[in-house]
């Protein structure tokens, strides 16, 4: 029998239609955000931040440089997920809370800040690369949240990045990696839709 957690994964699907009546409170959206920090950032950076647009007036904001999509107004909310650029610099201060913790020896921090920084700062791409991977991790497993909670969800790439960069007030080593809306759905939207099959994506070496 499939488990809980691959049952929530194989049923997930983008969803087109929100109950625009349905609201989600601050304390939910919080916990969305707290489980989407689990997920997996390198040398724990950390590197994201994320905006919660559920006001009307933020909304009414955000909607025009977003192509008007109905999902940024009917769903409860829409997630800005920003991603940060990496800076090997805050390795310590990220690393910080692990050694207060007792998880990892103090001794080892600059045996991880020391290659981050020569994996990022000379690099820019590498370091924008970062910041999307990041985000996207993030968005993700809010994603897979809002499904076991019932809730529907829809990433979106359609908007304007330099209007939301500026209307937003992200900071200049921030880039708008996704939006992504979460709120009830209503009926009509569609299961999941067929994958191409593994035999196509996959090669075993």
């Amino acid at each position: 029998m499939t488990n809980a957690v691959i049952k929530c994964i194989l049923s997930r699907s983008a969803a087109k239609y929100y109950d625009p009546a349905a609201t989600l409170s601050d304390e939910q959206i919080r916990e969305l955000v707290r489980i989407g920090t689990s997920a997996p950032t390198s040398f724990h950076l950390q590197n994201w931040r994320f905006i919660a647009v559920r006001t009307p007036e933020a909304k009414a904001k955000l909607s025009p440089i977003a192509w008007n999509q109905p999902a940024i107004t009917d769903a409860a909310v829409t997630f800005i997920i920003c991603g940060q650029l990496a800076d090997s610099s805050v390795v310590p201060d990220r690393l910080a809370p692990l050694v207060e913790a007792g998880v990892m020896p103090a001794e080892m921090v600059q045996e991880w800040e020391i290659p981050a920084r020569g994996l990022y700062k000379e690099c820019p791409q590498r370091q924008r690369d970062e910041a999307v991977r990041s985000g996207t991790f993030g968005a993700a497993a809010m994603i897979y949240a809002a499904r076991s909670l019932g809730l529907g969800s829809t990433p979106m790439i359609g908007f304007d990045a330099e209007a939301v960069h500026r209307e937003f007030g992200l900071a200049e080593d921030e880039l708008p990696v996704m939006l992504l809306a979460v709120g009830a759905e209503r009926p009509g939207n569609w299961a999941q839709k067929p994958r191409r099959p593994v035999t196509d994506v996959l090669y075993l070496v």
